[in-house]
This record gives structure tokens, C-alpha cells and sequence, in this order.
């Protein structure tokens, strides 16, 4: 009843203020069924954008190279029509080239996309470009206009405090959805544009904006790029129209493009030089997944063996082989490497989650409970919430771990998982 009356209230605040929303960019009246005021365009980001990551492979771990990339796109959003909003730029541990913005002006680009990438001229459209998205609320307009408005009452849900458990899976549906979201061309010609309108008041070459899109068109030219297509253009189309119409706005406002910072190729390559030394490890740490997906496990882990002996200090190419053991069942290897996986890079769900696992069958709860406590903060999936509170209920904390077989069971109501906590509370006596 609580929850329909929460639901009810939200519902007459978006009727009430359904009506038109100001873009920034533009100045211009937009409709919109509900409106969004800045506050809560950066609460949605902010609650979307770790869950987004963790989906991904977390933040690449090293300080230096996330610190570069904030740098670049901090300079640039000096210049942007938004510059109060305090951006959050990061490094997306990921293979598939890719970058986004979610709202508020948290933006990702991924390690596939820079090594792709020949110099900070370039990355700097790239910045720019998620820039732009995050000024004209390219992705607050498909929510205003109500096309992922179902998730996003969701989120502004458990942000009014409707529940732990809700937060289970909508927020991370949310970041999906937004992160997914396919933007129109009309969005993209307006996010290039501001782009390199930023770039270039920041003192970058706008002939990185060009040299950016070429090589765009160079990894769909003649064929589909697997891996572009699934990152970067599932949610950027591209076309030979935009490059062209790139080329022209550069023509015409910026006298050819090429004065200003950026398009030295050796200082890009040094900044990114700790991917680089990485990516043979990557290769291998990729293949090794898509033999795991196809059945192949102990191929996967002979693999992941392979890569992780390229790239000893990487935490995800250590917490994919400990995975890979467990899901083989054979704990005593896959806590040796989960372990090891914390320590090279604690801030990965998986890792804790897995090792939380380990020690809860090694009936050591109270360990167990700190790992998964770590894994449910970073991305609150209803596996780590089972397992905590299986973890709770093996310590006597009955209390603690209704609650979470209560979120589990309201978050995956016909999953397994949703079943099982509910027969655990029912046991415990709820």
C-alpha cells in the first residue's frame, strides 16, 4: 500500500510538471512529459555511473592515466555552456572501443578507445563530443519525453528512499539504459559540433575532430567492425555524411583545423603508455571469455593463465581467472587468484564478490561478509545481496539478513534467486 501511494505521488508530480524544459545549448522550449531539474540530473548520474562501470570491468586502475584523460576533459569543459557542473571523466576498463556520458556530466572512455586513438587532439574531440552530449541533456530529453521513463521512476524512486532493495537492479537498469541509448543523428550533429566548438576555445586542433572521424569511417570501411559496432556505434551511429559535414563545419569556422594543441602523436603515446604495454594481455584475456561463453572452460583458464602471466599487476585478468576457477568449482586456485585480484585492484565487484563466495564456503562468514559488503557498495547486484545475507544469517545477525533476502526477494521475484530468499524468510520466520 506504502509503495502505491509513493508511486501515486510521483505520478501527480509528473502530470503537474509535464509541460516544456529549457535546453541550455539552444535556449530553446522543449516538450517534455516531465522535467528534470539539474539537481536531479546529476543525482541520476551519480547514482548510474558506478554501476555502469563495474558492468564494464570498473575504472582502469592507474591513477596517472584516469588523472590524464580528467585533465583533458576538464580543460575543455571549461569552454562548454555548462562549466558550473563538476565532471567526473574516467578510464573504463574495457576492450570495446567506447565512450559516454550519462547525466550531470559523468563521462567514460574505455581503454579500446584509446588505444584506437593517434593523439590528445583526438581524444580531446572525444571528451568534447560527450560534452556536448552532457550540455544540450541529449540524454535527459529521451527521458523527459518519456521513451526510458519507466526505469528512470525507478531511480527517482529509491533516490526519494522507496528502498534498499529496489536500488538492487533498477539503478543498474537505468545505467543501461542510458548508456545504451541510441542517439539520433540530428543529437550527434549537434554533439559534434559543440564538440569542437569546446575543443577549440580550449586550444585544442579542431583537426582532431576530423582525424577522429576518419578513423571512424576507416573501421567500417569495407566491412562491419565487430567490436565498434557493439561499443562506440551502437549508441554514436556514424556515417560518410557526418564526416563530411565535420569536415565542413571545420572548413568554414575554423579555417582548416589545424592550428592549436594536440596532434603530436609521441606525448599521446607516452600518456598512454601503460595500455599499450598492456594490450597483448587484453587480446588474450578477451579470448579467453569467449571460450568460457562457449563451454570451454579449461581452455578458458589455460588462457587467462596466459595473459595474466603478460600482465601480472592487472586485478581483472587475475579476478577472470579466479571467476573462471570457481565457476569450475575449484576453490582452492580461485581464492588464491580472487585474492590476488583484490589486492592488485580492490574496487571491483566481481573480485569481492567471488571471494566473499570462497570464504563463505570455507565457513568463514565474517569474511565473507566483508568482501560482499565491498562488492554490494560497488554495484548492487542480487547476487552479492544473497550471498551477504546468507553470509549475516550464518553470524546470528537475523535482522540484517531479512533485510537483504527481502530486497532479493522484491528485486528477482521469479528469478532463483528471488525464490530462495524468500523461502529464507520463511524460515526466519517473515
Amino acid at each position: 500500500m506504502k509503495r502505491i501511494a509513493f508511486k501515486f505521488v510521483l505520478f501527480v508530480i509528473f502530470v503537474t510538471l509535464a509541460g516544456c524544459a529549457v535546453n541550455p545549448v539552444t535556449g530553446r522550449k522543449e516538450l517534455a512529459l516531465m522535467n528534470i531539474s539539474s539537481a536531479q540530473e546529476v543525482q541520476m548520474g551519480k547514482k548510474s555511473f558506478g554501476p555502469a562501470m563495474q558492468s564494464m570491468g570498473g575504472i582502469y586502475a592507474d591513477e596517472a592515466l584516469n588523472a590524464y584523460v580528467d585533465r583533458v576533459g576538464k580543460r575543455i569543459a571549461r569552454y562548454s555552456h555548462r562549466p558550473e557542473l563538476k565532471y567526473t571523466f574516467q578510464v573504463v576498463n574495457d576492450s570495446a572501443p567506447n565512450a559516454f556520458a550519462l547525466p550531470g556530466g559523468f563521462i567514460a572512455v574505455s581503454r579500446g578507445l584509446l588505444v584506437n586513438l593517434e593523439n590528445e587532439a583526438q581524444l580531446a574531440a572525444v571528451l568534447g563530443h560527450e560534452i556536448g552530449h552532457v550540455t544540450a541533456r541529449h540524454s535527459v530529453q529521451g527521458i523527459q519525453r518519456g521513451t526510458v521513463l519507466s526505469a528512470t521512476v525507478g531511480l527517482l524512486g529509491a533516490v526519494a528512499g522507496e528502498g534498499y532493495g529496489e536500488l538492487t537492479t533498477r539503478v543498474g537498469g537505468v545505467a543501461a539504459n542510458l548508456i545504451d541509448k541510441r542517439y539520433s543523428r540530428e543529437q550527434e550533429s549537434e554533439a559534434d559540433q559543440l564538440g569542437i566548438d569546446y575543443m577549440t576555445q580550449a586550444g585544442y586542433a579542431p583537426q582532431g575532430a576530423i582525424e577522429l572521424q576518419e578513423i571512424f569511417y576507416r573501421k567500417i570501411e569495407g566491412g562491419q567492425n565487430q567490436d565498434w559496432l557493439s561499443g562506440l556505434f551502437r549508441s554514436h551511429p556514424f556515417s560518410k555524411e557526418r564526416l563530411e559535414a565535420n569536415r565542413n563545419y571545420v572548413r568554414s569556422r575554423y579555417a582548416g583545423g589545424r592550428s592549436g594543441y594536440g596532434l603530436d602523436r609521441k606525448s599521446y603515446q607516452q600518456a598512454i603508455a601503460p595500455l599499450l604495454k598492456t594490450q597483448e594481455a587484453y587480446a588474450l584475456f578477451d579470448q579467453a571469455r569467449k571460450q568460457e561463453a562457449a563451454g570451454t572452460v579449461d581452455a578458458a583458464i589455460a588462457t587467462y593463465h596466459k595473459a595474466m602471466q603478460k600482465a601480472p599487476e592487472q586485478g581483472l585478468l587475475l579476478s577472470g581467472l579466479g571467476m573462471a576457477y570457481l565457476r569450475n568449482e575449484d576453490l582452492i586456485p580461485a581464492r588464491r587468484y580472487l585474492l590476488k585480484a583484490v589486492a592488485a585492484d580492490g574496487n571491483y565487484y566481481q573480485s569481492r564478490m567471488g571471494l566473499g563466495y570462497t570464504y563463505l564456503m570455507n565457513k568463514k562468514p565474517k569474511m565473507a561478509a566483508d568482501h560482499l559488503r565491498v562488492s554490494l557498495d560497488l554495484a548492487a547486484t542480487v547476487e552479492a545481496a544473497y550471498l551477504f545475507g546468507e553470509a549475516e544469517e550464518a553470524q546470528g545477525h537475523f535482522v540484517k539478513a531479512r533485510e537483504l533476502y527481502q530486497a532479493v526477494s522484491e528485486a528477482d521475484k521469479n528469478g532463483k534467486l528471488g525464490r530462495a530468499a524468500a523461502a529464507k524468510l520463511k524460515k526466519l520466520g517473515q
